[in-house]
Parts: structure tokens; C-alpha cells; sequence
């Protein structure tokens, strides 16, 4: 039987960590890093064309469907392999600290397996708008935003939802539960996901007109990936739910 007399003053020995982000999250960030490094290291101007192609998302390729050829066959995995793709250090470092913030509390609710599917499946359904909203032209996707974009929308459905309580049945003390799940009805109550939510989109859905305000050339973002993944992740998050968590007092 363990003596908790001390718990509420005793201090864990020995050094602790500056970083306590899940591992899941950290080593998806470091093969994301990788991924990068190795591309930057290993690649030169000639061949660096050569990767984009086999592991970028080319939506066109689909039309290679219809002359036969074998031109559509990168399709099988590049809705998914464009994740780890990206067009610069600024892009990757700014996405990874997005994920670092997003999928640290996807990843402690749901644990890794879970993360990782919202991840994937964000990923896919990003890529799968930026196709709705691009073709018939030649646009090329590279970049982790579409699948951390779904980490963020399975986050917005808990974060700012408030700690539920309860006395326990044997104890009577009072423990706590955690966040619940928001409906979507619940969602658009709290004034901190609503406002999130429609910030979010905004910001996104108007990204196509700021080169038409701002009088430059188009931006590189892609917003339709950011607003398929965002809206995947939001939706799907309920699957991965447990148990009401007042049955874990039972």
C-alpha cells in the first residue's frame, strides 16, 4: 500500500523536460523534419523535380485515366505522401509548430493510433478539395497543412468545451472528468470556438481574393486543403470518442 501522506508537496527527482509534447506528435514532427533535411541535403536542382513528382499531389494526373497510360498510378499514394513534402524551411518549421499546438491535445485525448488516422484522413480529404477546386490545371500540393488541419478541427470540438466534475461514489471526492465532446450545436454556443471556427474559415475561403486586393501575383496557400482537412478532422472526431466519461466512476 503506498503512503500518499507527502503528494501534495513532494517534487519529482532528477531533471525534467522542457518539451512534454506526446511522442506521436514528436516523431511525426521529426520525420517531417527529416523528410526536409534530406530532400534539402540529398537533391539537387535537377533532381529535386524528379521526388516532387513521384510524391507530390498532381490532381491532373486523373486524366491519364482515360488515354490508359500509367501516368495516374502516383495517384494510389500521393493523396497521403504530399504530407511530407514542403517548399521550403519556412513552410515546414511553421507547420510543424502548428502541429506542435494542435495535435498535442488530439494526441492526449485519443492517443496515437487515433492521432495518426485524423492525421491521414485530413491529409487525403485536403487533397481531395485542392483537386475539386483546381482542376483542369496543373497545380502541384506538397505540405503537411491539410492533415494538421484536421488535427485542429478534432481539437476545436473539446478544447474550449469547460471540465466536467464529479463526486465520486465510494470517496465523495470531487474528480475530475476532463472536456467533453461539443456538438456541433455546442460549438457554435461557445463564443471561443465560434469565433475560431468562422475566423478560420474566413481567413481561408478568402485567400483566393487577396491577390485581387493586395495587386500581386497568388499566394501559395492552399486553402482548400486547409478547409477539407479542418472540416475532416472536425467531423470525424466523435468516431474516436470514449465512453461517457462519468461511467468511468462506476
Amino acid at each position: 500500500m503506498t503512503n500518499n501522506t507527502n503528494s501534495g508537496t513532494e517534487q519529482p527527482s532528477g531533471p525534467q523536460p522542457i518539451f512534454t509534447l506526446p511522442r506521436v506528435v514528436t516523431g511525426l514532427a521529426g520525420v517531417i523534419l527529416v523528410i526536409h533535411l534530406a530532400a534539402t541535403l540529398v537533391f539537387d536542382p535537377a533532381t529535386q523535380p524528379i521526388f516532387t513528382v513521384w510524391f507530390a499531389f498532381i490532381p491532373v494526373r486523373i486524366y491519364a485515366l482515360a488515354d490508359g497510360s500509367a501516368e495516374w498510378l502516383p495517384l494510389l499514394w500521393t493523396p497521403l505522401t504530399h504530407a511530407f513534402l514542403h517548399a521550403g524551411w519556412e513552410h515546414v518549421l511553421i507547420n510543424v509548430a502548428w502541429l506542435a499546438v494542435f495535435g498535442t491535445p488530439v494526441a492526449r485525448r485519443y492517443g496515437p493510433v487515433a492521432f495518426l488516422i485524423i492525421f491521414g484522413i485530413s491529409a487525403i480529404v485536403g487533397a481531395l478539395f485542392f483537386a475539386l477546386t483546381t482542376l483542369p490545371e496543373l497545380q502541384v500540393l506538397v505540405g503537411a497543412s491539410g492533415g494538421i488541419s484536421g488535427l485542429t478541427g478534432a481539437a476545436m470540438r473539446f478544447v474550449f468545451q469547460p471540465v466536467q466534475v464529479a463526486k465520486h461514489p465510494v470517496t465523495g471526492e470531487i474528480v475530475v472528468l476532463g472536456r467533453r465532446l461539443a456538438s456541433m450545436r455546442d460549438l457554435m454556443r461557445n463564443v471561443r470556438t465560434r469565433t475560431f471556427i468562422v475566423i478560420w474559415v474566413a481567413l481561408n475561403g478568402l485567400a483566393p481574393l487577396l491577390p485581387l486586393l493586395i495587386g500581386s501575383d497568388a499566394l501559395p496557400i492552399a486553402w482548400q486543403a486547409h478547409l477539407g482537412g479542418f472540416f475532416a478532422g472536425l467531423l470525424m472526431v466523435p468516431l474516436f470518442e470514449r465512453k461517457d466519461l462519468t461511467q468511468d466512476l462506476e
